[in-house]
């Protein structure tokens, strides 16, 4: 009787019991991606020559204006709507020896500084022959869908013409969580610029 008692009620209650307990553990370890994210910006913060800027850097606005509320106003500076302009100071930060992190809400309008970026920083080393290499990391997100659809001239993802276009910026494209620490890490190590594109819709 005991044996059965064994067999049938308490081994199974315990297997159950150890599967839940495996169970909770591994939802408690799922990584989230915009919690990685926000250890990828603090992980540039930590460096004193970083600047952040964009739209609604210092004021309230967009989904990366959480992202860098904590920072020192030192190294937050909000810009106009103007993207090609935020791209050239980016551009000046970086010769004078900042590191720019250049924030765009919407991948979308990034195309609006396309000229600063692939005719100017993609090919400054070259142009200037070798004297000087300027470093961005520039961050740019294609617009969620959810809940609402905002139309489609603020969710389109261009990062496959980014990577046709570029020959010395890196462009990384992240889909999974497991890589977004990696991927800002790598970009402060890089020599290049670099370009990260994250998605709205992973952030939630």
């Amino acid at each position: 009787m005991v044996a059965k008692t064994l067999i049938y009620f308490i081994i199974p209650t315990l297997i159950l019991t150890r599967i839940q307990e495996q169970g909770f553990l591994l939802k408690f370890k799922i990584m989230k991606y915009i919690e990685e994210v926000q250890k990828g910006m603090d992980f540039l913060a930590q460096d004193p020559r970083t600047i952040f800027m964009g739209q609604a850097v210092e004021y309230k606005g967009t989904a990366l204006t959480h992202q860098v509320k904590n920072y020192p106003a030192t190294q937050l500076f909000e810009t106009p709507v103007s993207e090609e302009m935020q791209a050239g100071i980016a551009l000046g930060l970086a010769l004078e020896g900042y590191l720019p992190v250049s924030l765009y809400p919407r991948m979308d309008f990034i195309i609006l500084a396309m000229n600063q970026i692939i005719n100017h920083l993609d090919k400054w080393e070259a142009m200037c022959q070798r004297q000087s290499k300027p470093r961005v990391i520039m961050k740019a997100v294609v617009g969620s869908n959810k809940p609402l659809d905002p139309g489609h001239q603020h969710q389109a993802n261009h990062t496959k013409a980014f990577r046709e276009m570029s020959s010395n910026i890196n462009v990384v494209e992240l889909l999974n969580p497991r890589d977004i620490l990696p991927a800002y890490q790598n970009a402060y190590k890089a020599s290049n610029s670099t370009l990260i594109i994250e998605h709205a819709d992973l952030y939630k």
